[in-house]
């Protein structure tokens, strides 16, 4: 029997350190015997278990004060198959590695979010996303998992195999026991060409058919206090690899600079809406192009460390619910928006609580940045735009901090009843719950 000794005394944040918790225990298994082992003596102490990869989402989706586990020693390729084009992971494996590993293999993921220090059971527990009209959630990429449940069962889950679980395990939230291997769909290795041009909020939401048409992996950025955008083109090429990136323009003007300017912000909010157009005009209003492979343009920095909400809203709603937010900042000079507003989008499709379940997307992502570890007042701001999103039918990624609770999730989701018996099912005592799964099942 493996023998497994947790740590005490360990304080786990996540990458934005705006949440954290102490666990009792903190586990960093190698087998999953230990795992079983270490989910053996949470039934016996009575203790909840959480499990963690990057720690990446900005929300306390991953906190507890009982046992952590964290994955990132099992991490391992355990298959590729290059007929199907599939590969099947240990969930603690970092898709950083799993990029440079599939590379090898001349396989890619068809698509990423922006960042890649991120766990492959994380990824797809929280529905990670990135663009793209022609292209689900992360989620919609697994063809098979492996789950470790609360009972210490092992269960095969695909299409054909426990497909009710499956359904529910492909966004699994962290709530029904511990995915242990996953099988991603690949497609072949490809290049991406990036190219960024200067446009107006007018000009996008007027023509967004056509944008969305003219490139596969289409998103913008809108500068909230203006009409300014930034229109991200990424699409398959052959040409050969073009880097158009300076340390002096991205780090010295693009970090630093901003950095200092948004605290000083913090005294004088009304220098937001001068800094928003000063970075549009230095940093966005030529076009730039990029070419590298796909991995390397899908990720981008997140720079500092900031507060993130990320709502998905039928896509047909996309310009109304823009130019309503945009009006709501016009109306009233209180409310500080950061930049940039992102929007990207997502394909429909059946995964349960999937916030794209049934319907093609568009994902509106703001952001509070925090100069120096600084909070920046945001709650009038945050509660105006979940306001809006709420109105447009809009449904939460799970990942971020959000306000809704089981009432509004029962609203959101057709199939939240369905993933419910699923959970009870699986974890009847609630070992894989914490604070912010009980605002969603309670």
């Amino acid at each position: 029997m493996a023998e497994v000794h947790g740590q005490g005394g360990v304080k786990f944040q996540n990458w934005a350190k705006t949440y954290g918790s102490s666990p009792e225990l903190y586990f960093q298994p190698t087998s999953v015997e230990e795992i079983r082992e270490i989910l053996d003596m949470a039934r016996q102490r009575h203790k909840r278990v959480k499990v963690v990869g990057g720690g990446h989402s900005p929300s306390d989706i991953a906190c507890t004060d009982d046992f952590m586990i964290q994955m990132e020693k099992m991490n391992r390729v355990l298959k590729v198959d290059k007929e199907k084009q599939q590969v099947t992971v240990e969930a603690g494996i970092f898709l950083s590695d799993l990029n440079v590993e599939l590379n090898k293999h001349g396989l890619a993921l068809a698509n990423l979010g922006a960042i890649s220090e991120v766990s492959a059971a994380g990824v797809i527990g929280t529905g990670t996303h990135n663009t793209g009209i022609k292209h689900g959630i992360i989620p919609t990429q697994v063809r098979a998992l492996t789950l470790l449940t609360a009972s210490g069962e092992i269960l095969e889950c695909s299409e054909s195999i426990n497909q009710d679980i499956f359904q529910a395990a492909r966004l699994h939230l962290g709530c029904l026991g511990v995915v242990l291997t996953v099988t991603f769909q690949c497609v072949p290795q490809f290049h991406l060409h990036e190219v960024t041009f200067p446009s107006t909020l007018t000009e996008v939401l007027d023509h967004l058919d056509d944008h969305l048409k003219r490139s596969q992996y289409f998103r913008f950025l809108w500068f909230p206090h203006s009409e300014n955008v930034s229109v991200i083109y990424q699409d398959p090429t052959t040409k050969p690899p073009l880097s158009s990136a300076s340390w002096l323009w991205d780090y010295a003007v693009g970090y630093y600079l901003l950095e200092f300017l948004l605290w000083i912000s913090t005294f004088m909010p009304t220098l937001v809406c001068w800094i928003n157009r000063f970075f549009f005009w230095l940093l966005f209003s030529s076009r730039v192009e990029n070419i590298a492979i796909s991995y390397k343009i899908f990720n981008y920095e997140c720079r500092f460390k900031q507060h993130v909400q990320d709502w998905a809203i039928p896509i047909e709603k996309t310009k109304e619910a823009l130019l309503e937010l945009k009006a709501a900042l016009e109306n009233n000079p209180k409310l500080v928006a950061h930049y940039p507003v992102e929007v990207r989008f997502a394909r429909g499709d059946g995964v349960w609580l999937s916030p794209c379940f049934q319907r093609d997307s568009c994902y509106v992502n703001i952001i509070m940045y925090r100069p120096y570890g600084k909070n920046v007042p945001r709650l009038n701001y945050w509660l105006t735009y979940e306001g809006i999103m709420k109105k447009h039918g809009g449904r939460p990624h799970w990942a971020k901090a959000h306000s809704c609770t089981r009432k509004d999730f029962e609203k959101m989701y057709p199939a939240f009843p369905k993933f419910c018996s699923v959970r009870e099912k699986l974890d009847p005592t609630g070992m894989f719950l914490n604070a912010y799964l009980e605002k969603v099942f309670y």
